[in-house]
């Protein structure tokens, strides 16, 4: 099992994210993490790093550029700053918790599986740290970043009263695109990974030759009682994830099969 802080106000927290070192969010789950502790620290990839997933830089060396005495960035991508923060600035005493985010954009649904924010909290928890990934919601491509700044506190304290983790959970929790006084709460949930499609640009250059631009993915319906449903409702999502990614109902299934 994972050991959580017992006691959050003496806890070594340490933020980082996928967005950037500069991002918004990053600097609000910054100053919402100094409200649980004085002992706050800070290390995320340089520059804009989404849809990275867990990927590792290693075509050329990697760096660490020192902000602060708590601060730091990487050229690199999410998992690669955590690599670098866990077995090298923290080797001798690890963080007691990593807060990945605040994404600028939702990390549910199929979006998990892409996401660099959720990459960094599961090399932290995969290095035995346990971590939390939060992410906002966009509408408009505008984050209200009110949602997290009232309710994220209150989200991560409860998850850290709970009795334990498994050692391959983190936590995934994800703001609704409204207003924080529209939130109707939190809701645990489950993760929907299904899609349909993808929407995919074509466009001509000068010369006539095609390129393209990924999209968004395209949904079918939505299942009850999962993340992407209960953030239409606007609820807070919160779901559990694990490293572990064997479908055991399959593998039962497939003994004896070869």
């Amino acid at each position: 099992m994972l050991k959580l802080p017992q006691d959050l106000s003496k806890a070594k927290i340490l933020v980082t994210n996928d967005d950037g070192v500069h991002a918004p969010g990053i600097k609000l789950l910054e100053e919402i993490a100094r409200r649980l502790s004085d002992n706050v620290w800070v290390m995320a990839p340089e520059t804009e790093q989404s849809c990275k997933s867990h990927s590792l830089t290693l075509d050329r060396p990697l760096s660490i550029k020192k902000i602060d005495d708590r601060k730091f960035y990487v050229n690199g991508t999410p998992s690669d700053t955590m690599l670098l923060a866990i077995n090298h600035i923290f080797k001798d005493s690890k963080p007691d918790l990593v807060l990945s985010g605040i994404n600028f954009g939702r990390n549910a649904g199929v979006d998990v599986t892409y996401s660099g924010t959720i990459a960094a909290a599961m090399e932290a928890t995969m290095l035995g740290v346990p971590s939390i990934a939060l992410s906002q919601v966009i509408a408009d491509n505008a984050a209200n970043w009110e949602v997290p700044d009232q309710h994220a506190e209150g989200i991560i304290r409860k998850l850290l009263a709970m009795a334990a983790w498994p050692r391959d959970v983190l936590m995934n929790v994800n703001f609704p695109a409204c207003a924080a006084s529209e939130v109707k709460g939190a809701r645990v949930a489950s993760h929907f990974g299904g899609k349909s499609s993808d929407d995919i640009m074509m466009r001509e250059n000068r010369w006539g030759e095609p390129y393209f631009w990924v999209g968004h993915s395209v949904y079918s319906k939505y299942a009850d009682n999962t993340d992407m449903t209960a953030l239409e409702q606007n609820y807070i999502s919160i779901t559990p994830l694990h490293t572990d990614l064997t479908h055991y109902e399959m593998l039962r299934e497939m003994q004896g099969s070869f």
